[in-house]
């Protein structure tokens, strides 16, 4: 099985940000994530937000490539996941 490699940008007191850490703790039960939390108001984090066009958490990458900004589609990311584990583009 393919893993996955999450970066999630998250800021303190994010109703939305709980949320998807939720969601990608629910995801991890079918498939092999590496999810690496960034504060989004730290160096680091504003620098990967700017380059990603990410602006407000939370901010998920998969595998490096922007995926979303605001509440986590889950069944979107649950196909995008599903694709690439599968090998298909």
């Amino acid at each position: 099985m393919t893993e996955h490699r999450i970066t999630l940008l998250t800021r303190d007191d994010c109703s939305m940000c709980e949320n998807a850490k939720a969601v990608l703790a629910d995801l991890g039960r079918d498939f092999e994530l590496d999810v690496e939390e960034i504060a989004i108001d730290s160096p680091a984090g504003r620098e990967l937000a700017v380059s990603a066009g990410v602006l407000f958490p939370p901010g998920v990458l998969v595998d490096g490539t922007p995926f979303s900004h605001g509440r986590l589609p889950a069944r979107k990311l649950r196909r995008t996941l599903s694709r690439t584990t599968d090998g298909s583009p």
